[in-house]
């Protein structure tokens, strides 16, 4: 009987998340900081440790600095324990010299390292998803079924079917046709399989789980005969066209993927609701991030309504409303913030500039995200755009009507950022 020591996770956290951008202009995309005190790339690694699953390695490439350093400091097993999580970093080697061409072509890359784990298996994770998920439960569907590859499913509503990898299934559960992101109507037409008028798709969630021996072939093939760099828009199709095994698994719970900035921006304000789509706190599942040891925020003559907030925050005299408030975070007298993700900063104190960090005196920001260790002088305002606005300016940047002051912006005291 199979046992969950015998997966080895690997997350893809290696693309330039050109649709997070400002927030990726300096970061990796699966270190980009969520809900106050975590970032995007606990997510994965805590639902494989939940799920005993030990053995964990982390495709990166583009601005990983900050990303390993974080991996690195968090997910250190002891010396009694044979888990492990690794970096393993996007590198020339005699065979191939250029960058990941794809998410399929980054593990073929690290195709030497999977061997060498001598994993039968490997579960294939994005780092930029929001979910609470038992991988155990998805590894008996797939063994239970002797199949090949198996990928999580969900529904999927109309308007964002273009977004997704669509797929057909038969009774049994196994996946008879598939489509990665189609935008022509007639195969969205021909992709319909649920009997929803909202939700008449499946979609992929981008988790798949395979078998070793299989993933190593289809990797090993020559790429002058068949381009097969990408998962969802390659293997899985051609595994489908030889009529392998591959089965769909329902997963039930709540799943966002946190590709853009009003998607980013939206789940994270879902978060400050009484009763929010995702909980962090979960005794049994949690989710594990890097122990500061912060001071608990103080908070003095304010009003807060419908906030998370992080530790180590200092806010005297503000309201606040419908915000996440981050690590650190500092907030002047008189200031009001709606709408808005404030993501902190990673120390107290200015910036090289010597500007204050954090936001100033008699400000009025809304529908806004702060990136770390930013400085809004006094009577700063900030208002949200409308939907579908963008804006590129020298210290600030507007995608979809959500304004982003980008980390480590100053912006002058008594500057006006409005439609």
């Amino acid at each position: 009987m199979s046992q969950m020591n015998e997966i080895l996770a690997v997350i893809l956290g290696g693309g330039q998340g050109k649709r997070l951008y400002p927030l990726t202009s300096q970061r990796a995309k699966p270190a980009v900081p969520i809900a106050g005190k975590y970032r995007l790339i606990d997510i994965p690694i805590s639902n494989c440790i939940n799920s005993d699953i030990f053995r964990i390695a982390v495709l990166t490439q583009f601005m990983s600095v900050s990303l390993h350093r974080h991996i690195t400091r968090t997910y250190n097993f002891d010396s009694f324990h044979q888990g492990w999580v690794q970096v393993w970093a996007a590198e020339q080697t005699m065979e191939h010299t250029d960058w990941y061409q794809g998410t399929a072509d980054a593990v073929r890359k690290q195709l030497m390292e999977i061997q060498s784990s001598r994993a039968p298996y490997v579960l294939i994770l994005a780092g930029d998803h929001l979910y609470r998920m038992d991988y155990s439960q998805m590894a008996q569907f797939h063994w239970d079924n002797n199949a090949e590859i198996t990928v999580a499913v969900q529904p999927v509503p109309a308007s964002e079917a273009s977004r997704f990898g669509l797929l057909k299934r038969a009774e049994d559960g196994r996946i008879t046709d598939f489509a990665e992101k189609p935008k022509d109507p007639e195969l969205l037409a021909r992709m319909i399989s649920r009997d929803d008028p909202v939700s008449p798709y499946l979609g992929s969630m981008g988790i798949y789980l395979f078998n070793t021996e299989a993933l190593v072939d289809v990797l090993r093939r020559d790429r002058n005969s068949e381009r097969l760099d990408d998962f969802g828009g390659d293997i899985i199709p051609y595994f489908i066209r030889r009529g392998a095994k591959v089965y769909g698994y329902s997963f039930e719970g709540y799943w966002r993927d946190i590709g853009t900035i009003r998607t980013f921006y939206e789940t994270n304000l879902e978060l400050t609701d009484d009763q929010p789509p995702f909980d962090f706190y979960d005794p049994i599942h949690p989710i594990f991030t890097h122990p500061r040891f912060l001071p608990g925020s103080r908070v003095s003559d304010s009003q807060l309504s419908r906030v998370l907030m992080a530790e180590g925050c200092v806010i005297q005299n503000a309201r606040i409303e419908h915000s996440v408030i981050g690590l650190r975070s500092i907030i002047g007298a008189n200031t009001h913030i709606a709408d808005t993700i404030m993501m902190g900063a990673d120390w107290y104190g200015t910036q090289k500039n010597g500007a204050p960090l954090g936001i100033g005196n008699a400000c009025d920001i809304q529908g806004a995200i702060i990136d770390k260790n930013a400085s809004l002088g006094d009577k700063v305002v900030i208002k949200a755009f409308p939907r579908d606005a963008e804006v590129d300016h020298p210290l600030y940047h507007v995608r979809d009507g959500v304004v982003v002051i980008s980390k480590g912006t100053t912006i002058p005291a008594g500057m006006v950022i409005q439609p």
